[in-house]
């Protein structure tokens, strides 16, 4: 009679074990193949910069994007423009008040899939100790052990009060962050 029983139960067993919760994949930043960036208007013009510093934590799994686990920490000392004059203000108290406040943060709350290779983060930036939601939009291509990631947000830079006293028709309110990720598993 158990023998029977045991029959039975193995294959609920086994179903129960495959439909079980998608375990993601660690993905490890490779900074030489990555950048992290930011664009604004100033003065009529693109200003583009890049951050030197920053380090991502990524588990995620394509086929289960909900259960993602995703978090970047920017050292905002690390922006540069190469405009020296601009360079020259962005750690100061004005801008990302690097003295301060040395590190800033994404944290994702939700990760959707939007259409094929489309996902959306939904979290919250916190830049100077100010936190606000963010959707970053991003591809995702992954080639065996390899995944590249490239993508957008959209920030306010003075929800973070960054350069709260530089009027908007020097340098835009809107910041976009850009994201080129590589990483392997």
């Amino acid at each position: 009679m158990a023998l029977k029983k045991l029959v039975y139960a193995l294959p609920i067993l086994a179903i129960s074990t495959l439909s079980g919760p998608a375990l993601a994949d660690t993905w490890t930043v490779d900074p030489a193949q990555s950048t992290l960036g930011f664009e604004v208007n100033q003065a009529g013009n693109t200003l583009a910069g890049t951050f030197a510093s920053w380090t991502a934590s990524i588990d995620f799994d394509p086929n289960a994007p909900e259960a993602a686990k995703i978090s970047a920490e920017i050292n905002p000392a690390s922006a540069a423009t190469g405009n020296p004059q601009f360079d020259g203000t962005l750690p100061g108290k004005e801008w990302f008040d690097v003295d301060g406040f040395p590190a800033a943060e994404f944290k994702a709350d939700s990760v959707s899939l939007v259409e094929g290779n489309s996902y959306r983060a939904s979290g919250t930036v916190t830049i100077k100790g100010v936190a606000h939601p963010v959707d970053l939009d991003f591809t995702l291509q992954i080639d065996g052990d390899t995944a590249k990631a490239e993508g957008k947000a959209t920030l306010n830079r003075l929800d973070y009060q960054l350069g709260a006293g530089v009027g908007t028709d020097t340098v835009g309110d809107i910041v976009t962050v850009t994201l080129d990720l590589t990483a392997t598993r």
